[in-house]
């Protein structure tokens, strides 16, 4: 698989597949958790309770406890954790992370550009999991029961050239809260994103379906009759026009795979340096060969899209009270975006 296949997510929402099931007419009642282990392949009884424990899992259109006995006709709806990429046992290794925040229930990490989040097929080493197991072996803290072959403690994710915050549940209790307010989607999340041209508007809402490209699988698509994917929605606003580029400022209210760099690609602005979705070419300004050396030099400075999960705010799992956390923008980034307003400053003593 390459680099682009193997690109991580930024999806909490594509940790689980949605499913449906009519319960039979001759079905005798029982735990709901019992027949859902008869019905589905390969999941764990703990990931079935902690999906209904979420509330990821309706019976009749009204969420349920573990102990809930089906009946006959019953028609349940749930978002199933998907099963781990890979079935073997991840190896810690002493792979630097940047600790934001820790406390007793969660560790806050601004994840570096280049750094895969989980293992998977083509990258089975050097991610945040194998970094998070080796640090609760130096730390002796818990790895979560039905996690310890798959990704410990991880309730989202971003790309792997993206930077900026993730939270890690470090207790049962955290997990459970966490994975609630991420389906839900009570958990705040911004973005700080260079974008190609400028808006008409100083602010904005993208809302569209968005899915797999049928004909290239490694990228996200909007498609506008609603007919295929599924509902995102981005909000967005203008923190500095560059002239040629935008520095904006993204919210997003759900969380889909791609989603802001598949929306500004569909808005006709996509990031900046974006080689997944044409943002590494030069898509406006003059045609002048300094022009596009000046452009070329920036690409280097940062060789990857310019996005940054720049703020985290939700409810914390055990005081109960709502607490924010942000990351300032990555030296590359920063870098790239000073070359910009110089660029523009000397454009406006030359007029």
């Amino acid at each position: 698989m390459s680099k682009e296949q193997s690109d991580n997510l930024e999806n909490p929402e594509e940790h689980y597949e949605e499913m449906e099931i009519t319960v039979d007419p001759k079905q005798s009642p029982i735990r709901i958790d019992k027949f859902l282990l008869t019905k589905l392949k390969d999941v764990s009884r703990s990931k079935i309770q902690t999906a209904i424990g979420i509330g990821a899992v309706l019976v009749d259109d009204k969420q349920i406890k573990s102990n809930f006995k089906i009946q006959p006709g019953n028609h349940i709806k749930l978002h199933i954790p998907r099963n781990p990429l890979i079935n073997t046992e991840v190896l810690p290794e002493d792979i630097p992370l940047n600790i934001h925040y820790e406390d007793e229930h969660i560790l806050i990490i601004n994840k570096q550009s280049g750094l895969v989040m989980h293992p998977g097929i083509g990258n089975y080493s050097g991610t945040v999991v194998n970094a998070l197991a080796f640090y609760y072996q130096q730390k002796d803290l818990p790895i979560l029961p039905g996690n310890l072959n798959d990704r410990p403690g991880l309730v989202h994710r971003i790309d792997k050239d993206t930077t900026g915050l993730i939270v890690v549940a470090k207790t049962d209790l955290a997990m459970e809260s966490l994975s609630k307010q991420f389906f839900h989607h009570t958990i705040k999340r911004k973005y700080r994103a260079l974008i190609w041209s400028s808006f008409d508007e100083q602010e904005g809402t993208v809302e569209e379906f968005i899915g797999r490209n049928p004909k290239n699988r490694t990228q996200v698509i909007v498609f506008p009759d609603g007919d295929m994917g599924k509902h995102s929605i981005t909000h967005w606003k203008v923190l500095e026009d560059l002239y040629y580029v935008s520095l904006i400022e993204c919210e997003l209210e759900t969380g889909r795979t791609h989603q802001i760099r598949a929306h500004m690609k569909y808005l006709g602005h996509p990031l900046f340096s974006d080689a997944k979705y044409g943002g590494d070419k030069i898509i406006k300004g003059t045609v002048f060969s300094k022009y596009k050396s000046f452009v070329e030099n920036c690409f280097k400075v940062m060789p990857r899209q310019a996005l940054h999960a720049y703020s985290l705010g939700f409810e914390h799992p055990a005081t109960k009270e709502q607490v924010y956390f942000e990351a300032d923008l990555p030296e590359d980034f920063q870098n790239c975006l000073d070359k910009w307003r110089t660029y523009v400053e000397s454009r406006k003593e030359k007029v």
